[in-house]
C-alpha cells in the first residue's frame, strides 16, 4: 500500500522512503524524487546517495533539498524552482513527510496560492500547515 499523499494532483509527500519504493513511484507517474531529509538524521535511514542512484537508474529526476530545523529562503526557492522544472509527478518526502508539505506550502504560497487552499491541501493529506503564517513571516 503507498504511503504517497497527494497535496496537489501532481505533488505527493512521504515519510522516509526506501530505493525499493521508487519503482512504486514510478509506476504511479513520479518524475521527480525531493528529498527534504539530511544524511544520518537518525539511525538506520538510507543515505541520499543511495535513493538518488535508485532514481536514475529507473529515470527518475532527484533532488536533495534537507530541511533541518528552520525553513530557509534558499530552501524554499529552491523547491519552488525544482517543481517549476517538473513536467510530472513530484514525490517529497522527509522522515514524517510534514517537513515535505511544509516546504511544499511556503513555495506555493510564494508563487501567490491562497494559504487557505494551502492549508486545506495540507489537511486533506492529514497535515496540520497552521503555521505556514508564521513560517511566511519568517522569511
Amino acid at each position: 500500500m503507498s504511503t504517497f499523499k497527494p497535496l496537489s494532483d501532481t505533488v505527493f509527500t512521504s515519510p522516509q522512503v526506501d530505493p525499493s519504493d521508487l519503482a512504486e513511484a514510478k509506476a504511479q507517474g513520479i518524475t521527480l524524487v525531493v528529498n527534504n531529509r539530511p544524511d544520518d538524521e537518525e539511525a538506520g535511514q538510507p543515505a541520499g546517495a543511495e535513493i538518488e542512484a535508485a532514481a536514475r537508474t529507473l529515470g527518475l529526476d532527484y533532488v536533495a533539498i534537507p530541511i533541518s530545523g528552520t525553513f530557509e529562503a534558499a530552501k524554499v526557492d529552491a523547491m519552488r524552482d525544482a517543481l517549476a522544472k517538473n513536467d510530472g509527478k513530484t514525490l517529497a518526502f522527509c522522515r514524517s513527510g510534514t517537513r515535505s508539505a511544509h516546504l511544499w506550502g511556503l513555495a506555493e504560497a510564494r508563487d501567490g496560492s491562497p494559504l487557505d487552499a494551502i492549508k486545506q491541501a495540507g489537511a486533506d493529506a492529514g497535515y496540520d500547515l497552521s503555521r505556514l503564517d508564521a513560517l511566511l513571516a519568517q522569511l
